[in-house]
């Protein structure tokens, strides 16, 4: 095979660095519609400003043009048109962080609103406290003497059961209080119905009002609840009565309600 001449051999190596025709023309008619994409996007979003001609480096990958251009489709006033600060057009889902105002997260997080449960306890359930005259100062300060002596009393009663009800155990007084109501019942059906009623209030693990008895109380009162009786919550109650005595009563006696109710007492009789 004939060797080629020195001038022939540079020939060719000049030639054979040098990009094809069809090469350039691909780089020319890709950057060209890469142009015409932002100047329709500029003019969908309604930008005065056209668009300059960028031409992106042919090494360029195409995860960062995706990066760079915004959404066309994107219409003006909708919720992902307005982003945070000069990110505004930008917000878009090829955004691959979390802190743009994109529409898709916007209606997803309209979506996502508090629910209450079923199950909590509301307050405007609650009975309402007991009718008693306005407490005198030497009553509230038996109340101090004794926890019977404040458990014995409407207007001891109402007060302890509005600090009870700071602490959220109200449900121990409201117990102990449907207990005394029951017992004062004669009649054997309005004694059944009652006590289905305390047992699903107070007793039942699935109400939101449950009190907080040990296992040989409660396997008593399911053994009796076949044929309720006026007394069949006794050892019951005796053990609310005993928690609060020794758990809520100390606490009350130093709380800012039973100090401001008993100095206002005091200023009103030093007035008098």
């Amino acid at each position: 095979m004939p060797r080629l001449s020195q001038d022939d051999q540079e020939c060719l190596q000049k030639h054979a660095s040098r990009p094809s025709m069809w090469t350039q023309f691909l780089l020319l008619f890709r950057d060209e519609r890469y142009n015409a994409n932002i100047r329709q996007t500029t003019e969908n979003e309604g930008d005065p400003k056209a668009a300059p001609d960028v031409k992106p480096a042919a090494s360029e990958p195409p995860e960062m043009r995706k990066r760079q251009v915004p959404a066309a489709h994107q219409a003006p006033g909708a919720p992902g048109a307005q982003g945070a600060g000069s990110r505004g057009s930008d917000a878009c889902c090829f955004c691959w962080c979390c802190c743009c105002s994109c529409s898709c997260l916007t209606v997803r997080n309209q979506d996502q609103r508090p629910t209450r449960a079923s199950h909590e306890l509301r307050t405007d359930d609650l009975p309402t406290c007991e009718e008693s005259p306005s407490p005198t100062l030497e009553e509230v300060n038996t109340w101090a003497q004794s926890f019977d002596k404040l458990m014995i009393t409407p207007a001891g009663r109402n007060a302890f059961r509005e600090f009870l009800r700071t602490e959220f155990s109200e449900e121990n007084m409201l117990f102990w209080m449907a207990c005394e109501e029951l017992k004062k019942e004669a009649n054997k059906n309005i004694i059944e119905e009652k006590a289905r009623l305390i047992y699903d209030d107070y007793i039942s693990i699935l109400s939101p009002k449950e009190v907080s008895l040990d296992s040989r109380v409660r396997e008593v009162i399911d053994r009796n609840m076949g044929e309720p009786s006026r007394h069949v919550f006794d050892d019951a109650q005796l053990q609310i009565y005993t928690l609060m005595h020794r758990d809520s009563y100390p606490r009350f006696m130093n709380s800012g309600l039973y100090k401001d109710l008993l100095r206002s007492l005091s200023e009103k009789s030093a007035e008098a």
